[in-house]
């Protein structure tokens, strides 16, 4: 089916435009018709008036939990932990309180950040020796349920430490169909750089995955383990496939130490994910973006053991996050919502999205004259497009 969005606001432009989409993709962008001429033709045509709703590219999360959630359980006071092996203790204590099924609170999650706009995410799998490959199987079956409405690219993680047990199942993970090895905090949890990020690497290479390490570790010593892991990817020839989430290290550094670590970043195509942390430092995205290196968003922990907020809206975490950056400009704003849309699309390995003939048919709509106000305001969402189908309308 052929389906048209008519009168859309578009970003940058003026003026209003119908927006013709078929075969999974945007076949026509055209100066609104007054009148809306009639469809003709052997192929049914679905119409949608956006009456000037701003038509975006849709969003993305570049790293998410699906499977530390509690959405769907009954509400679970936060239990403290000092540090993050403390809290990693804490958490483990919590899912096996929870009492909801990984896949049911999981597809609870999909469905609610697929109504605000988000059609793909990368979400990070807890893999250890007590859970085994569990939340593994639950969320590829799961991934497979939702192909039509969510891609999931799946990252297996170590999160209670890189074992030799682990880095087993790891590998049997990747085998099955995760896509992205993981890692955290080689010298902080397990006390070896050189025996983690081996670990991590050999892996990708052995499967051609992705790499998306967890580091938390912080000051010089979290920049050291960057510009390693840099160095890894340069050799391993995985230049532009492996990311880092958190990065807190980059936000503590002096100048030189940051100028330092963030060319060898950009040197290797290494991404810095960031969700706009709230108590802890945040790399400094406007000088990374500067130094040519990509920085992408994530919603990170929602309703989880690590946080009892988010509602995985990635674009009010574009707004935060771009308020973290004291970003103001309108060019800024812009660069916030790349962010949340073409920055971790990139990262995931999926093709960009533009409002042009060929692009990928992949859209959100929303009630804003211009991509600036989108991101200040985040409003509600009006329609939300996947592969040309519609999946929310109001």
């Amino acid at each position: 089916m052929t389906l048209r969005l008519l009168n859309a606001g578009l970003p940058g432009l003026p003026g209003r435009f119908d927006v013709t989409l078929a075969d999974g993709r945007i076949a026509a962008v055209a100066p609104a018709a007054d009148p809306v001429p009639t469809p003709t033709g052997p192929t049914p045509t679905a119409t949608v008036d956006l009456a000037g709703a701003l038509l975006l590219p849709a969003l993305v999360d570049g790293h998410v939990h699906l499977d530390k959630t509690f959405l769907g359980a009954p509400w679970m006071p936060h239990r403290t932990g000092d540090g993050i092996a403390a809290r990693i203790a804490a958490e483990r204590a919590a899912r096996r309180d929870v009492g909801v099924p990984v896949a049911t609170r999981a597809r609870r999650l999909i469905d609610r950040v697929s109504a605000l706009g988000t059609v793909a995410m990368r979400s990070h799998v807890d893999i250890d020796e007590e859970i085994g490959l569990a939340n593994v199987e639950a969320l590829l079956a799961l991934r497979a349920e939702v192909a039509d409405v969510m891609d999931v690219q799946l990252v297996a993680f170590p999160q209670s430490g890189l074992t030799a047990k682990v880095r087993d199942l790891m590998d049997a993970a990747l085998g099955l169909g995760v896509e992205v090895v993981g890692g955290l905090d080689p010298a902080g949890i397990d006390g070896d750089v050189e025996g983690h990020l081996g670990a991590v690497f050999a892996l990708a290479e052995r499967h051609g995955g992705r790499v998306d390490v967890h580091l938390h570790d912080p000051g010089e010593l979290g920049a050291f383990e960057l510009r390693q892991i840099a160095a890894r990817t340069r050799a391993a020839g995985l230049v532009g496939r492996v990311a880092v989430s958190h990065a807190f290290a980059l936000g503590m550094v002096d100048d030189a130490v940051f100028g330092r670590t963030a060319a060898a970043l950009a040197e290797a195509g290494v991404a810095i994910m960031t969700n706009g942390p709230g108590a802890a430092a945040m790399p400094p995205v406007g000088r990374l973006l500067a130094a040519g290196v990509t920085v992408f968003g994530g919603s990170d922990n929602i309703r989880d053991a690590w946080s009892p907020f988010g509602d995985g809206d990635m674009l009010a975490r574009a707004a935060l996050i771009g308020y973290r950056a004291d970003f103001r400009h309108d060019h800024e704003l812009e660069a916030a919502f790349a962010l949340a849309s073409a920055a971790p699309r990139a990262v995931i390995g999926m093709p960009p999205v533009a409002i042009e003939p060929g692009a990928p048919a992949d859209l959100v709509a929303v009630d804003a004259t211009c991509l600036p106000e989108a991101v200040a305001t985040h409003p509600p969402r009006r329609l939300v497009v996947k592969a040309g189908q519609i999946l929310m309308r109001v």
